[in-house]
């Protein structure tokens, strides 16, 4: 997905939704070791995220992937509103002013496990709301997919992660639809 990939701001989010992948069933965060190897690959080490930080992880992620669908216009169901709404309530962010005057938010000091990962997570959200392109971090609108990509179409409009296969099948469906009898 080198083109869908997210700018910087987004990459962790992006990443930490596409760990499951829905139409393989392949879930890159189903045990211990699997989130020791996720935080290792990020530079996530010092976060001291563990086995407990799992299902909350997990319920971030698709949490994250339904705000992701609902940029492609799907509405976020409330179970997922619910779950980002106690996951970003326990990961607070501090404003900091840098040496040349700008301004950023920042995980408060002395987050660690999930908490600190949400709040890392929320400032990416939070620049990325700030210059433009959250909205423009989707997942793939197939119900068989929804890996999150990046739309760097020019109109901002995509649907699909892939118009080569996703959106192919979706035209097919509509296409044959139209056709039956």
């Amino acid at each position: 997905m080198g083109d869908r990939k997210a700018p910087e701001s987004l990459l962790l989010v992006q990443e930490l939704a596409n760990t499951l992948d829905i139409e393989s069933g392949t879930d890159r965060l189903r045990t211990a070791d699997d989130l020791e190897r996720f935080s290792h690959d990020h530079g996530l080490t010092a976060l001291r995220l563990d086995k407990h930080d799992l299902p909350g992880l997990r319920e971030l992620r698709e949490a994250l992937r339904a705000a992701c669908l609902a940029h492609t216009g799907a509405p976020v169901p409330p179970e997922a509103a619910e779950a980002l709404a106690r996951h970003l309530g326990e990961a607070p962010l501090t404003l900091r002013i840098g040496p040349q005057g700008e301004a950023g938010l920042h995980p408060a000091p002395g987050l660690t496990g999930l908490p600190a990962l949400t709040a890392r997570l929320a400032a990416g959200v939070a620049a990325a709301a700030a210059d433009g392109t959250w909205q423009r971090l989707k997942a793939c609108e197939a119900h068989t997919c929804q890996w999150v990509y990046y739309d760097r179409s020019p109109a901002g409009r995509s649907r699909w992660c892939s118009m080569a296969v996703c959106g192919s099948r979706a035209k097919m469906r509509t296409y044959r639809a139209r056709r039956a009898p």
